[in-house]
């Protein structure tokens, strides 16, 4: 996951950076931008202690995902586990901030660490749902 986003990253930024936005289809397009705050642009401000909040919040997820059921569960920790760090990595060494390029009329830039977050949560709750038997009282 961190090697396909940081390649994609890579690529947006050598293709993109000249300021030239790629039309792709409908409201799709290729748009470089560069997020310092957490989602959407979002606390912009706050740095260091948004690196160190996003460190523990995947230990937490990596200590968690010790007890999570079967493959499903696992894959979904992987794609979060793997956007965030990679995300983080961008904190942590570019000094412009996470690099977006995935652009639509209906949402804010984002880029495929933020993709796999999002899909990696919804899988994960279904794992989650998976695990316990219907009708069976939540632990």
């Amino acid at each position: 996951m961190i090697a396909a986003d940081q390649g994609t990253k890579a690529f947006a930024v050598a293709a993109l950076s000249d300021g030239h936005d790629v039309h792709l289809v409908g409201p799709f397009s290729l748009v470089l931008a560069y997020n310092r705050g957490v989602a959407f642009s979002l606390g912009s401000s706050v740095g260091a202690p948004l690196i160190a909040l996003a460190a523990v919040v995947v230990v937490v997820i990596v200590a968690f995902g010790r007890r999570l059921p079967g493959r499903l569960g696992v894959a979904s920790l992987g794609l979060v586990v793997g956007g965030a760090l990679s995300n983080l990595g961008d904190r942590l060494f570019r000094p412009a901030g996470v690099v977006d390029f995935l652009h639509s009329t209906f949402w804010p830039t984002f880029n495929l660490a933020d993709s796999a977050i999002v899909v990696g949560c919804v899988l994960l709750a279904l794992a989650l749902l998976r695990e316990r038997p219907a009708g069976s009282p939540a632990r």
